[in-house]
């Protein structure tokens, strides 16, 4: 009986020390998920580059990527989603995205970092730049429209009109849209607006565009528009309409000339915030990043439609632009 109770005792601290040392065991994966607000060629092209510099880094990060395409329910799925999953840092790529994750983090505190955030301060997301308070901080993809507008004068000497192509539901569009008002105003340029909620929509904007004789049209970096492009740029450029927009990747697209921030930078830039975060960095005391806009770029389809030359073009807005370069029409970069 003495060794049957000695083997027991035994058998019983054999066990519950194996029992201490599972529970003592961590997982030091760490956790990211990313929320895109829609499919198209500026966004997707940050969310690849911030994948990128987080599998650069060389840590252990489980990295979940989803998309909302522009739908609020499943935004707010995907939010619920990555909080079951206890993700130690939220990515919002774009600002409906941004200003959704700092609502539905507001008690938990789980650090977010925003990226294409147009304007941080105007929307509430950050108190200020320098320091964004809270958990919020990211990256910003703010559009010098004085720079667009004076591409639009430089190709065109004596311009009276310009179209103004947007979507009203966007607050970054509604922002540079407003600079691009108070500018024309100044140079006595007339101007008309063009708003787009969806594709179909925006489609039957580009139509009106050509049929009330506008030479120019300018679109910020406008999530729908882009969304958009791939099937209205021929409507433009054929029908004699140089389109104007915020980013280079509308020219990717289709658009005339595309000119703003280096979105592979921005989102590769985004990342490293996102490992400074993981790291143990506060956002609330980590600046908003921003960036020279100075990339325009030139579709090749559009100017062969406008019977236009590379060399004029590039001739005539080099002095305002930090680099420019031609882009024939693809899906994607």
């Amino acid at each position: 009986m003495k060794k049957l109770l000695a083997v027991l005792l035994v058998l019983v601290m054999v066990f519950g020390l194996a029992a201490c040392g599972k529970t003592e065991t961590k997982d030091d994966t760490l956790k990211v998920g990313i929320c895109n607000f829609v499919d198209d060629a500026s966004l997707n092209q940050i969310v690849e580059n911030i994948e990128k510099a987080l599998k650069d880094s060389g840590k252990d990060i489980k990295i979940n990527i989803d998309n909302c395409n522009t739908d609020a329910a499943v935004l707010e799925q995907i939010i619920s989603n990555f909080a079951a999953d206890k993700v130690d840092v939220m990515v919002a790529i774009a600002t409906p995205v941004a200003m959704a994750m700092q609502g539905a983090t507001e008690d938990s505190k789980t650090p977010v970092v925003f990226a294409a955030v147009s304007d941080p301060v105007g929307c509430g997301v950050v108190a200020s730049m320098d320091k964004p308070g809270e958990n919020l901080t990211g990256t910003s993809d703010f559009l010098d429209t004085d720079a667009v507008i004076s591409l639009i004068t430089a190709v065109n000497p004596g311009i009276d009109k310009v179209a103004l192509f947007y979507d009203l539901g966007q607050d970054s569009s509604t922002t540079a849209i407003k600079a691009a008002k108070a500018k024309l105003d100044s140079l006595n340029i007339k101007y008309e607006e063009f708003t787009a909620g969806n594709t179909q929509e925006a489609q039957l904007a580009a139509t009106e565009i050509v049929a009330r004789g506008y030479k120019a049209a300018f679109t910020p970096s406008d999530n729908t528009i882009m969304a958009a492009e791939l099937s209205i740029y021929e409507t433009l450029a054929k029908g004699g309409v140089q389109h104007y927009a915020g980013a280079d990747s509308f020219a990717l697209n289709g658009a005339f000339i595309g000119y703003g921030v280096d979105y592979a930078n921005l989102g590769y830039e985004t990342g490293k915030m996102v490992l400074e975060v993981l790291d143990g960095a506060d956002p609330a005391t980590m600046a908003v990043k921003t960036f020279d806009n100075g990339l325009a770029a030139i579709n090749k389809d559009a100017l062969e439609s406008l019977g236009m030359e590379y060399e004029t073009v590039k001739k005539a807005i080099e002095g305002i632009c930090t680099s420019v370069k031609m882009l024939e029409t693809a899906e994607s970069f």
